[in-house]
């Protein structure tokens, strides 16, 4: 056999585990590579075990490391209904962020990466996986051997590379009607991919890919070799590709580290988008509040526009309307929250079908509901609600530990409507039922707005009294019968929903047996209210506290018991906020720059005195324009009269430490070592070049003329660097310095 043909002879698969990595398109080699961290990432996948990844995340606080093993990076796909034999093509796999999520649901999935290091990360963490395998190589040498009848195909951030992955005029189209026609009939594709006209991208976040600002919204100009799309672009591509349907969801903050998942049927309202500090992976300027604008949006619909990332559903929709998760917990917390829309005549644990059902095209949505503390987006079918739809809230554990939590609410609903019954709070009803194979509790979707929001128009509109009055209200109501051993820690404005004189509390997932002072809750109630918004800040807290009879001591005991309990809901584990602070990355405010250079400005001029007898005047003195060659170092070139006797430099008005590097007359050094030619209202270090530590915020030089033998007209230049001080620590050096020269 020839050299060549050895060299064309197809590698060997390789297992891990019950992983088979296909090797057989592979082309020797990796192409891509991260460096060094993806060595960092196979010895974690392959030395520890999946529990142990949560606590490598918290103690290393790596970008790298948080991206691709943190389990919230499987909430974009967990939600997706996946059938026991159904067949996964997850393409650009990676180091399989998702790929354990599917594997865990699907018959069978097949993983396409070019990388053999990551797709080895991949089969290491995954080991156990028998329904898993990985093919290695280019797409385009890999899709000809792909099956064409896959139930569901997914493009997680994945879309974006496709004129790396096809190349040719129309790569995103043609890469399209490639993963089409390796679909059954009914199948669907997911692509999950950022929005170009994301609002974090407007407010100061770097382009994902390009890690440069505003490139997307300046539609690349500068190149490279991804492209993120508006949602008007992906209609665009869909319909050249020969989509005729498809379904936009908007993962929120994004699709990588997704907490809320909202549709075209259930969109996000005023106050409801508040998490948006995510630069896990870089410095960020923050030209704005998110929060405020998102309001702003959201109140005039426009959210689809400018949400950051986009999921979109190509083929039959899902019945899923809206998911919350609740993973950034302890464990045996750890719940996600959906809304279903359902058949009325489907019977409980009837949805598979419901699940694969396609829903008509065109689906318009109205304000008209408020479920889960936020408002709900009414689906309507040829312009009036289908009388066979059905709406139902579900929560259910994300893990086996989670599970008691969930059933708990069951007998949670049983004791607080046994406590409210015959007052004037409703319990919206629970029932438990089956999720896959853990138990699931499930609620009635309540209509009404959320106290909150009542609130929050009140405030808004500057009506104090119309805000006593909700609150007094809301104490009386959840006064009822206060003396049962029974509360819901959580009662919280916006779990509870009003419609008209009907007040249901719509989340009782912190319901503990015994009883508890109704001004405590209230008092937390109005704590969280005022964490969820600065704007609420206008609250009148004297007001709350002597309407509560809670002392100033009292409340900070309180405050103190929400932190205990949110570390006791937290669990060992970094919640992301903290994980974000870890890692490090700036959040730049502009506005603070702005105030810096103002300041700065005002601080960095060089001012002049000529004294010619009678002492240093204002009206003898001048500044010196663009004295600062640089930062800290300023040049000054100065025409000199013969009868100036002596000059005065003030180098900047502030405390700081001054170092002459230069200073000449008439093109002679001047002897800064002399005795009496230098006069600074500091200590100096003495010699040829002086450093002068000047504890006060106006520093003056001096050079005695009179010494260095002038002339009728005389040049002086001097050469100096600059560094502020704090005017305590610029007196210590002092201190110091005059110690030091005495011995």
């Amino acid at each position: 056999m020839s050299e060549m043909e050895k060299e064309k002879k197809p590698l060997e698969n390789e297992t891990i585990g019950k992983v088979v990595l296909d090797l057989s398109k592979y082309p020797g080699e990796d192409l891509y590579s991260d460096g060094a961290i993806e060595e960092e990432l196979l010895k974690i996948a392959r030395d520890l075990s999946p529990i142990e990844y949560g606590r490598v995340i918290d103690e290393r606080a790596s970008w790298p490391i948080l991206y691709h093993f943190s389990k919230q990076r499987e909430n974009i796909v967990e939600w997706i209904p996946i059938g026991k034999t159904d067949k996964v093509l997850d393409v650009g796999s990676g180091c399989g962020a998702i790929a354990g999520a599917l594997a865990k649901k699907a018959g069978s999935v097949t993983c396409v990466d070019l990388s053999r290091m990551r797709s080895r990360v991949n089969a290491y963490r995954h080991s156990e996986c028998e329904n898993l395998t990985i093919k290695l190589g280019n797409f385009t040498d890999v899709e000809p051997d792909l099956d064409r009848d896959y139930d569901l195909i997914c493009l997680i951030g994945v879309f974006e590379y496709g004129i790396s992955y096809i190349g040719g005029e129309t790569p995103f189209v043609d890469f399209l009607k490639i993963i089409k026609s390796h679909l059954k009939p009914g199948g669907r594709i997911v692509i999950a991919i950022e929005n170009k006209l994301g609002l974090k991208y407007f407010a100061g976040c770097r382009e994902d890919h390009m890690g440069t600002y505003f490139s997307g919204i300046t539609n690349y100009v500068d190149g490279g070799h991804a492209r993120t799309f508006s949602k008007n672009g992906l209609e665009k591509i869909f319909h050249a590709a020969g989509v005729t349907e498809y379904h936009f969801y908007y993962p929120y903050p994004d699709y990588k580290f997704m907490t809320t998942l909202f549709s075209d049927k259930r969109l996000p309202a005023k106050g409801e988008l508040s998490n948006n500090l995510r630069n896990f992976d870089r410095d960020r300027i923050l030209l704005f509040d998110e929060k405020n604008a998102f309001d702003g949006i959201s109140e005039d619909g426009l959210f689809p526009v400018f949400s950051n990332s986009f999921l979109v559903v190509i083929g039959p929709d899902y019945e899923t309307e809206y998911v919350r998760y609740s993973n950034d917990r302890a464990p045996q917390f750890q719940i996600c929250t959906e809304i279903l829309s359902r058949p009325a005549s489907e019977k409980q644990g009837e949805g598979e079908a419901a699940k694969k059902a396609k829903q008509s095209e065109g689906e318009a949505a109205k304000e008209t509901t408020q479920s889960e503390g936020e408002t709900v987006k009414k689906a309507e079918q040829g312009g009036a609600e289908s009388e066979n739809a059905q709406r139902i809230v579900r929560k259910r554990p994300l893990c086996e530990e989670a599970a008691e939590h969930v059933t708990s609410m069951a007998s949670a609903c049983e004791s607080l409507t046994q406590r409210f019954e015959g007052g004037e709070l409703i319990v919206n009803q629970c029932k438990l039922a089956q999720a896959d194979a853990l138990p699931s509790a499930e609620f009635d979707f309540a209509k009404g707005v959320t106290l909150a929001s009542l609130l929050d128009k009140a405030l808004d509109q500057g009506k104090e009294e119309e805000f006593q009055r909700l609150f007094r209200e809301y104490l009386r109501r959840i006064d009822y019968h206060s003396d049962m051993p029974v509360t819901d820690f959580d009662l919280v404005f916006s779990n509870i929903l009003v419609d008209g004189d009907a007040w249901t509390l719509i989340d009782y997932e912190w319901t503990f047996g015994k009883a508890m002072e109704t001004r405590e809750l209230a008092f937390r109630a109005i704590y969280c209210y005022l964490l969820e918004d600065e704007k609420r800040e206008r609250l009148p807290m004297d007001w709350v506290l002597e309407e509560l009879k809670i002392t100033p001591e009292e409340a900070d005991a309180y405050r103190l018991q929400e932190q205990e309990f949110q570390k006791y809901v937290e669990g060992q584990k970094l919640s992301m906020a903290k994980l974000r602070e870890k890692i490090g990355k700036k959040i730049i405010k502009p506005w603070k720059l702005i105030e810096n250079y103002q300041d700065t400005a005002q601080i960095y001029r060089v001012q002049v005195y000529e004294n010619v007898g009678n002492g240093y005047q204002e009206e003898q003195s001048y500044f010196v324009e663009d004295a600062f060659i640089s930062d800290r170092q300023a040049e000054l070139t100065l025409q000199v009269s013969g009868n100036v006797k002596t000059l005065r430099i003030d180098p900047i008005m502030d405390s700081c430490v001054v170092k002459v590097l230069e200073m000449t007359f008439n093109g002679e050094r001047v002897p800064l070592e002399k005795k009496k030619v230098l006069l600074v209202n500091g200590r100096s270090s003495g010699g040829e070049q002086p450093s002068i530590v000047f504890p006060t915020t106006d520093p003056n030089l001096g050079i005695n003329l009179e010494l260095l033998s002038p002339k009728a007209e005389n040049v002086f230049f001097v050469s100096f660097e600059v560094t502020r001080l704090p005017q305590n620590a610029a007196e210590d050096l002092c201190n110091a310095l005059a110690k030091h020269l005495r011995f």
